[in-house]
């Protein structure tokens, strides 16, 4: 069954889409990405789908898009965090003085806030929608800088809202899902919370807050047990490090995103119409989005920050994919 038809019909049969069973997240930890770019034998004009088996919509690429794609010739090749062409043998969010701690305690350390994430919140495991997600989030993976194994999983909650966890967690509200309009806008929002894992970005975020003296969360991996200093996003009581970034690690989440978008064959520019959406849906239905997911709006600087790297560095497509049949 499709999964949105099967989402729809959830909520005509129900009155509301939330009314799978409560039990624990299905999701289970991927396994290590393996290297970056499009499976073997897929044309590199049809990006492959995050399934084999799925039907693919592809969009010819076309100059009645917002902003034109780079110029080929102008893009850099040098190995840097602009090469799109380097995307998994990249220096990005390493260890130094910009961050105290090891992949491994980000792992540790997200493995924690997990549990406690999905322990106090209603989690959806149906395999159809779990399973979907798991894949569209494994195939954005691949063409990443990851680092570190990856889990998805679903939070059952009609607000507008994704977070990530330092080590490769990522958790995505099903009123997320459902308010895309087309897999590549979906894509571009879970792309977003890959790259806050990948720039290493909670624990970078935890190391100034030290410099600076303040406690945002205690050294908790070194003397042991969770430290107490949390966030009440959405009652779940994570770390305000994990929650609330910085502007500047916002950019580059946004930097990076549309990169991993872009590497997995689907259009950048649906990440930003999907944000002008549903911030033009807040507008009219204030609530519609998740306060902490309200609290880093697309401003017109970071919408436009988006729209010159698509003209910088990202080369135009002869097709994007738009959506699959697992979607639809």
């Amino acid at each position: 069954m499709k999964f949105r038809s099967w989402a729809l019909a959830a909520v005509f049969l129900t009155g509301s889409f939330f009314a799978f069973a409560q039990a624990p997240g299905t999701g289970s930890p991927g396994q290590a990405p393996p290297p970056p770019g499009n499976d073997p034998g897929v044309s590199t004009q049809t990006p492959p789908s995050p399934n084999a088996n799925s039907q693919t919509q592809q969009k010819q690429a076309s100059t009645d898009t917002p902003v034109q794609p780079a110029d080929p010739s102008k893009v850099k090749h040098d190995g840097g965090k602009d090469d799109v062409d380097a995307i998994g043998n990249r220096k990005i969010g390493g260890r130094g003085l910009g961050n105290w701690y090891s992949l491994e305690t980000d792992m540790k350390m997200g493995k924690q806030y997990a549990q406690m994430v999905d322990s106090s919140s209603k989690l959806i495991n149906d395999p159809v929608v779990t399973e979907y997600v798991n894949r569209l989030g494994q195939n954005l993976v691949r063409n990443s800088d990851a680092q570190v194994p990856f889990t998805f999983k679903i939070i059952d909650s009609d607000a507008i809202n994704a977070f990530s966890l330092p080590g490769g967690f990522i958790y995505i509200n099903s009123g997320t899902i459902l308010a895309a309009d087309e897999e590549a806008e979906l894509a571009g929002v879970m792309a977003h919370e890959i790259a806050h894992v990948c720039a290493r970005h909670a624990t970078r975020q935890m190391t100034r807050s030290q410099y600076a003296g303040i406690a945002t969360i205690p050294l908790i991996f070194v003397g042991g047990g969770l430290g107490y200093a949390v966030y009440e996003a959405s009652g779940l009581g994570l770390p305000i490090a994990f929650m609330s970034f910085q502007r500047g690690f916002e950019a580059e989440a946004d930097y990076l995103g549309l990169q991993y978008d872009y590497k997995s064959g689907y259009d950048p520019q649906a990440y930003i119409s999907f944000f002008e959406k549903v911030e033009a849906q807040e507008k009219k239905k204030p609530g519609f989005m998740d306060k902490t997911f309200a609290s880093h709006p697309q401003t017109p600087d970071r919408i436009e920050a988006s729209q010159k790297e698509i003209a910088t560095i990202l080369p135009a497509r002869p097709e994007y994919t738009v959506t699959t049949s697992e979607f639809d």
